[in-house]
C-alpha cells in the first residue's frame, strides 16, 4: 500500500508539471522570449533541417510534446500503480522504463533548466525510488 501511494505521488507530480507546462505553452508569456524581436525573428527563420517550419513553430511544438511526455508518464504509471500494482512492481522492465524516464528528465533538468522544475522532478524521482524500495521490502 505504501509503495502504491508513493508511485501515485510520483505520477501525480509529473502529470501536474506536464499539465502546467502545457498551459504555460498557450497562456501567458512564461514560455516566450523576453525580447519580442527574438520571438518575431524565430517566427521568420527556418531550422537547417526543413523550410516547412520556423524556429518558433519548433519551439511551440517541442513544448507541447514535452508536456505530453510528462503527462503520459503520469497517466500510465498512476494507472498502473492504482489498477495493476502487482504487474507494475513485479516487472523489472516497467520499473526500469519508469526510472529511466524520470531520471532522464531529472538529468536534463539539472543541465538545461532552472530550479523549480528540477525540484518537482526530484520529488517525483524520490517518490518513485522510495516506492520501489517499499515494494521490495514488502516481498
Amino acid at each position: 500500500m505504501i509503495a502504491t501511494g508513493l508511485m501515485v505521488a510520483s505520477a501525480a507530480v509529473f502529470f501536474s508539471l506536464g499539465t502546467l507546462h502545457l498551459i504555460y505553452t498557450f497562456v501567458g508569456t512564461r514560455l516566450t522570449p523576453r525580447d519580442s524581436a527574438l520571438q518575431a525573428r524565430m517566427a521568420e527563420v527556418s531550422p537547417g533541417i526543413t523550410k516547412e517550419a520556423t524556429m518558433w513553430s519548433f519551439w511551440v511544438g517541442f513544448n507541447i510534446s514535452h508536456s505530453m511526455a510528462a503527462m503520459l508518464y503520469g497517466l500510465i504509471y498512476g494507472y498502473l500503480a492504482i489498477v495493476h500494482s502487482g504487474l507494475l512492481f513485479s516487472s523489472p522492465y516497467l520499473l526500469m522504463v519508469g526510472l529511466l524516464t524520470v531520471g532522464g528528465f531529472f538529468a536534463v533538468g539539472k543541465v538545461y533548466w532552472f530550479r523549480a522544475p528540477v525540484i518537482g522532478i526530484g520529488i517525483s524521482l524520490s517518490c518513485y525510488v522510495a516506492s520501489i524500495v517499499a515494494a521490495m521490502a514488502a516481498f
